[in-house]
């Protein structure tokens, strides 16, 4: 079986001002020409399909456009395969599946063997199995969600917890159990060849940059003998694409584009790998997606940068741009100057104008390290405050809080 691991699309999101759906349906769009050119037979979606900050006409229209992506390679019996992960809006995505189930009945319980030719969102943790097209041989698959309360903390005793850190080890015992358990559960195949899903942080792997998540609110997975059991393990959450402690075939394929600058640097892609009755056949690959550029830019003699700029940038017309620019009044024009960046830069998404000899950040080279901006003190006091609430309306108080934010930045 030929499966092709993605994860962190991420549909509907924004950054800033800019909307990012052009961006994320051009990705999408080369996934699915990798499923046909590459002959593959599941799609598996490591979670985080759907943005945060998607409002409902978004979602709408990013299913729309996924339907009439990948009808061909349903059609052709091809079968998708994806899982909910934190930016995911639970109560949405468990309509959907309700919805899909409704429609298609198929794989209502743990371990079924399914059909393919279908899309299995997997909002809570499960397990299934499904033919290879050509052989009909069997590949298990173990899917586990991002672990949220709802989805892991299904015990009384679990569900009382003060903070982050009493929170985050509730999650992680009931998540690492739950993975334990699977093995030894009724329907599940141990003689079968078995890829494990599962949207979370790994220890071990590269945290630098977490997206719109800190690290006192992620859950990590420590108990890393338990992956040496799969033929592959197909990872989401973490952006940035890599292989963990030496296992080739635990990897993070990273997100399908780059959503923040701590993504600028990034390679992006997916993974293609084959499952055969004994394992894993050979070395994952990966195939390559062209991501859009992002720049951080910083100007402190305009007259003296400008004329350069665009040379200095060549990508500039299709880069996300970061742009602080200093200037001096009485010498500088600043509606000028704003006009020029906007020409070199059209898709800005963060602009800020300064004017030198103005009280403020030091201006000198080797400045001190910026305190936090207001935005990311709004996003880290609202995380705070919504601790303890629904991860639903957590997530749309911060939706919005993006929503306002990019229109004060605009």
């Amino acid at each position: 079986m030929r499966i092709l691991h993605t994860a962190d699309w991420h549909l509907g999101d924004r950054l800033g001002r800019q909307d990012r759906t052009d961006d994320l349906r051009r990705a999408v769009e080369r996934v699915a020409g990798y499923c046909t050119s590459e002959k593959v037979d599941v799609l598996l979606v490591a979670g985080d399909l759907f943005s945060e900050l998607a409002p409902p006409d978004g979602l709408r229209e990013a299913i729309r456009h996924l339907q009439e992506t990948f009808g061909g390679f349903l059609d052709a019996g091809g079968a998708i395969l994806a899982l909910t992960g934190n930016h995911d809006k639970e109560n949405f995505c468990q309509t959907l599946r309700h919805a899909m189930t409704l429609a298609a009945p198929a794989g209502g319980r743990p371990g079924d063997l399914v059909p393919p030719g279908r899309l299995y969102l997997a909002t809570n943790p499960t397990w299934l199995r499904l033919p290879d097209r050509a052989t009909g041989a069997e590949v298990q698959f173990v899917m586990m969600p991002y672990p949220t309360p709802t989805r892991y903390l299904t015990e009384e005793s679990a569900q009382a917890y003060q903070g982050f850190d009493e929170k985050n080890r509730h999650l992680m015992r009931a998540f690492t159990e739950w993975l334990r358990d699977v093995r030894s559960a009724p329907g599940f195949n141990p003689a079968l060849p078995t890829v494990l899903s599962a949207h979370v942080s790994m220890q071990g792997s590269d945290l630098a940059t977490r997206f719109r998540l800190t690290a006192e609110e992620d859950v990590l997975f420590e108990e890393m003998s338990l992956l040496d059991e799969y033929a592959y393990v197909a990872l989401g959450h973490i952006h940035k694409p890599q292989f963990l402690g030496g296992r080739t075939h635990v990897r993070y394929c990273g997100s399908i584009e780059r959503l923040d600058l701590g993504e600028k640097d990034d390679e992006k892609g997916v993974v293609l790998f084959d499952v055969g009755p004994e394992g894993l056949l050979g070395e994952p690959t990966v195939l390559p997606l062209d991501a859009t550029p992002m720049v951080d830019v910083e100007i402190r003699v305009p007259q003296a940068e400008l004329p350069a700029l665009a040379e200095r940038y060549p990508e500039a017309q299709r880069a996300l741009a970061r742009v602080r620019c200093i200037y001096t009044a009485g010498v500088d024009n600043r509606e000028e100057t704003l006009r020029k960046l906007e020409e070199i830069f059209p898709r800005w998404y963060d602009r800020e104008m300064i004017e030198s000899g103005a009280l403020g950040r030091t201006l000198t080279v080797g400045e001190a390290p910026r305190t936090k901006s207001f935005e990311d003190t709004v996003r880290d006091y609202l995380r705070q405050e919504l601790c303890n609430h629904d991860d639903d309306l957590r997530n749309a108080v911060l939706a919005r809080a993006e929503t306002l934010l990019g229109e004060v930045q605009a």
